[in-house]
């Protein structure tokens, strides 16, 4: 028999009714051996998430203001969950130890992880599996990086002793102090690789409130295609530029261990989601597989006669760029002009000073800024094999009337990337989507 590891998001896990679709989930499929869960999400519009209000309480105490009500808010979804799965656990004993921790002093991360670990307590009891902590299991140094050889190590050794088990998610500890340590975000995504890995998983399947990914946003093009596969490397770029999909944090170990990734609902299980594989999916016929984009970004243009000669001129525009702590987005050049791309947050506020620098250190013939820009990536690695891509591309934005401030093709040729203004952004999406569906 197979392993499958299936981790259940927020969503999943908020209510008696969702855990109960859960349960049908997992025992559908006796391969569904570990399990790892989150904390329980909204239920619905207006609700809390568990993870907020424990949050909550941490600051009460902070300032000294009473957190007995947000804490028994917390309590009572527990019992009320408990009580609608007919378990019986007790976790009075739970609470009065996190409220006395409280008292003492513990730190955010520890009772922002109450939530985690508190549903799968309960989650364990209701599948009848073993309940596993993450605590001790899951190591981070001092600096809060993640120890991913000792914590496949460790993680190994103790479910090797569990056929089947209930894992929280999002937490583990610092390896030199023994305290709960969190994720700084993906934190159950993350968790649920890493066991994947540790187990020889022949797939990570993580369950959440929608079927998968699709081309585009579907905030902008109504009815998009889902994407059924898709490479580590397709979406590491549509990821990177805003595509609401996994962080890169939570494929990688994942990935190095050349496990498939299923992307599920849980709402609609019989969807057979989006699969992510290490290779693209060679069958595929499709041109493109994605469309992501992203807003408020500018442009520094500068140029400069025989810059191509002037040796380390791209290096010092790279140090005033990590004097300043800005992270650039693309550089694309030219023989006497480089354009510096980046996020118009990063500049916040320091424009003139930035300008100033780049005058002072690099003495440019001439500087441009363009303000406004927004970024949309096509990413597919089909487009490396059919002519006349960048063609259509272009021809559907010209045909949309809009105007390319900036092109960037990676040398992949896997994506292309162009800059139009802001107010072009969802028409440019929905151009380059109907070209190529």
């Amino acid at each position: 028999m197979g392993i499958k590891v299936a981790k259940f998001g927020g969503s999943s896990v908020a209510d008696g009714i969702q855990l109960t679709k859960t349960k049908q989930i997992i025992e559908a499929d006796p391969e569904r051996r570990y399990i790892v869960v989150s904390a329980p999400g909204k239920r619905f519009d207006g609700d809390n998430k568990i993870t907020d209000l424990l949050y909550l309480c941490k600051t009460h105490m902070e300032h000294n203001l009473p957190y007995d009500q947000v804490f028994q808010v917390v309590t009572d979804r527990f019992m009320a969950v408990e009580l609608n799965l007919g378990v019986e656990v007790d976790l009075q004993e739970h609470f009065d130890r996190i409220k006395e921790n409280l008292k003492k002093g513990c730190s955010a991360d520890y009772i922002a992880s109450r939530g985690e670990y508190l549903n799968a307590v309960l989650i364990a009891a209701f599948l009848g599996y073993d309940f596993v902590d993450t605590e001790g299991l899951i190591k981070f140094d001092n600096k809060g990086r993640l120890l991913l050889e000792e914590t496949d190590e460790a993680l190994r050794d103790e479910l090797s002793k569990h056929e089947r088990a209930v894992l929280p998610g999002f937490y583990g500890t610092n390896e030199e102090d023994g305290k709960v340590r969190t994720f700084s975000r993906g934190g159950s995504d993350i968790t649920g690789s890493l066991v994947a890995r540790a187990v020889g998983a022949d797939v990570y399947e993580n369950w959440t409130d929608v079927s998968g990914f699709l081309m585009a946003d579907p905030r902008i093009v109504k009815n998009a295609r889902p994407i059924h596969k898709i490479s580590y490397k397709e979406l590491r770029e549509l990821s990177y530029m805003g595509a609401s999909v996994l962080h890169e944090d939570a494929i990688y170990p994942a990935r190095i261990a050349n496990i498939p990734i299923n992307i599920r609902n849980t709402n609609l299980p019989e969807d057979p989601g989006t699969i992510i594989t290490a290779e693209h999916d060679e069958t595929s016929t499709n041109v493109v597989t994605g469309i992501a984009g992203s807003k408020d970004f500018l442009v520094i243009a500068i140029y400069k006669n025989m810059m191509s000669s002037e040796r380390g001129f791209v290096r010092r525009i790279l140090a005033i760029l990590e004097d300043f702590d800005i992270n650039f987005e693309h550089l694309p050049s030219g023989i006497d002009t480089v354009s510096v791309v980046i996020s118009r947050k990063s500049v916040d506020g320091r424009m003139d000073e930035l300008l100033e620098a780049f005058e002072k250190q690099l003495s440019p013939d001439n500087m441009e800024v363009f303000e406004d820009i927004a970024l949309i990536a096509t990413v597919g690695c089909g487009m490396s094999r059919r002519s006349g891509v960048s063609a259509t591309l272009f021809t559907a934005l010209a045909d949309a009337d809009i105007n390319i401030r900036m092109i960037d093709q990676g040398s992949s040729e896997m994506n292309i990337i162009v800059g139009v203004e802001n107010k072009d952004f969802e028409k440019a999406i929905k151009a380059i989507y109907q070209a190529f569906e």
